[in-house]
């Protein structure tokens, strides 16, 4: 979604400042800050600066954002919060941004002592709403998909797709075919969430972003064999396996190629009078 959303941004017209860990050649509105944005040398600096907003897309501990947090806060407008719809506990109804999270639901002692991500983010949203400053923005988005991501439970492509491709079986777990889930374009997550930069009447919210559409985990590795079939000419092999805790198969190097935003900072100064994005819906895109 981050390479969709510096696109959106752009387009309409923003100047933008993107964080990345690779020389990458800055274009048009969009400047390319190389550095570590886990190192404070070389993040300080750019928080000297005063931005319209800062879209967040790093991971951290729960201790490391509460430092960070006041720093982020301070240097923009607005702030973005990648959280995630993970945060949330079961639910036999529908989920809205105010349906309980797992860290107000769970009883679990031993769970809570850990900082696992769906209590991690949940921590750190609440760092942000304790906070004597309202200029945030909590996104919550959930499984996304696009031209150079696609999940299969808790696996990437780089995982899943790579067997398929050469013939080998691809292993999915029972338990996991069986629940439901959504899978939203990263499109339409980045549209809404450059919706939501520059509007005041985001600033202290929190939204989540996700298809409406639910569907089990089975009849989506379903669609990915049947164009796999089309493509290839036979249909790719799978097996189930009836535990959660699988065998894995292959242990692959992912290579993090996406976009710069997805291990830093996207930093925009935004213009005034500029157009609201439409969400493309349920357009087919094979």
């Amino acid at each position: 979604m981050g390479k969709h959303l510096v696109n959106l941004l752009s387009e309409r017209g923003d100047k933008i400042w993107v964080t990345t860990r690779s020389p990458r050649q800055s274009t048009g509105n969009i400047e390319y800050i190389q550095g570590n944005a886990k190192e404070d040398s070389f993040l300080s600096p750019l928080l000297a600066r005063e931005w319209d907003a800062i879209v967040d897309f790093m991971v951290y501990d729960t201790s490391a954002f509460k430092q960070r947090a006041p720093k982020l806060l301070a240097a923009t407008t607005q702030y973005i919060f990648l959280s995630s719809a993970r945060v949330y506990a079961d639910s036999v109804e529908p989920i809205q941004e105010d349906s309980p999270r797992l860290l107000d639901r769970s009883d679990d002692d031993e769970f809570l002592k850990t900082d696992e991500y769906s209590l991690a983010k949940a921590r750190q949203e609440n760092t942000l709403r304790q906070s004597a400053c309202k200029n945030w923005t909590v996104v919550r988005p959930y499984i996304t998909y696009s031209e150079e991501r696609l999940q299969l439970g808790v696996m990437e492509k780089e995982g899943w797709l790579y067997r398929a491709l050469r013939g080998r079986t691809i292993v999915f777990s029972e338990d996991i075919a069986s629940k439901l889930t959504t899978l939203t374009y990263g499109l339409d997550v980045a549209g809404a969430m450059a919706a939501v930069i520059g509007a005041p009447k985001a600033l202290g919210q929190a939204y989540h972003i996700t298809q409406q559409d639910a569907l089990s985990w089975r009849d989506v590795l379903n669609i990915y064999l049947e164009v796999l079939e089309k493509k290839l000419g036979l249909p790719p092999r799978r097996c189930y396996w009836g535990s959660t805790i699988f065998p894995v198969v292959s242990l692959l190097s992912i290579k993090l190629n996406t976009t710069a935003c997805l291990t830093g900072y996207l930093i925009t100064r935004r213009l005034p009078n500029l157009p609201i994005w439409t969400p493309s819906g349920t357009q087919n895109r094979d």
